[in-house]
């Protein structure tokens, strides 16, 4: 692969993972051509590869942008995170000690973000546990799997996540750490099933979201609070006809 290509994959995957790109975000060829200094031929091919992975589409109208995923997509990618996650932990047999350490520090590093109140930290790292899981234990297929199921969760999680519950996502995964620790990959493996089924239970699939979310905030009667244009002062009696030119139009004062 071009790594022109590879670049621009892996920012928009990466800002993604991170929360920093919404459902729905237009990403337009010749702006990304621009930033990353490259062909619109070389945006295309890294977006016709995001496609395959499932996080971004492409429609006449709209052109590329991220995909917003629907209630029954959501229930699946989560079905199938359960899945392949759980049978990544039964399947092992043990774990390597530069494993545990390696996602004790992850842990760590998530409880540091949630009590720094880091946003955009603490949502990368906390979806970012289970794509270090698979890389961890040395399956690369796996990793990537998991990493395109994770930006679609966190894009999921985006649309449909009426609170979110960061610090109760983080114990788990201690949880689960721990048990791995203990040698009891049958409880770990529970564990990230339970994990996985109460972040999919936080979520509101009955929602619809608003398409129209943005522009509404934007010309919301709020939005011109205090900004509203003066009004001209109109007189009541009639104007002079006599001088066009000194009162035929009132001075308006400029915001």
């Amino acid at each position: 692969m071009n790594p022109a290509t590879a670049n621009i994959e892996e920012a928009i995957l990466s800002a993604i993972l991170a929360g920093r790109i919404n459902p729905g975000t237009r990403l337009g060829e010749q702006k990304l051509a621009d930033l990353f200094g490259v062909s619109r031929t070389r945006v295309r091919e890294a977006m016709m590869r995001l496609e395959t992975r499932g996080v971004v589409q492409v429609s006449a109208r709209r052109g590329w942008y991220v995909v917003e995923p629907s209630a029954e997509e959501a229930r699946e990618a989560f079905q199938t995170r359960r899945v392949i996650e759980t049978g990544l932990l039964h399947a092992l047999r043990e774990v390597p000690p530069q494993v545990l350490k390696s996602l004790k520090e992850h842990v760590a590093m998530e409880r540091d973000a949630i009590g720094a109140g880091d946003v955009h930290s603490r949502a990368c790292l906390l979806g970012d546990f289970h794509i270090h899981l698979a890389d961890a234990l040395g399956n690369r297929m796996l990793t990537e799997i998991i990493r395109d199921l994770t930006a679609r969760t966190t894009l999921i999680s985006m649309l449909y996540q009426p609170t979110e519950k960061a610090e109760e996502s983080s114990h788990d995964h201690e949880d689960i750490v721990a048990a791995m620790e203990a040698g009891d990959l049958a409880l770990a493996a529970r564990l990230m099933d339970e994990h996985i089924g109460k972040v999919e239970a936080g979520l509101d699939l009955t929602a619809k979201p608003d398409p129209l979310a943005g522009l509404r905030a934007l010309l919301s009667p709020a939005a011109f609070a205090g900004n509203a244009p003066s009004v001209p002062h109109t007189h009541d009696h009639p104007q002079d006809h006599s001088h066009p030119h000194s009162h035929g139009h009132p001075a308006t004062k400029e915001d």
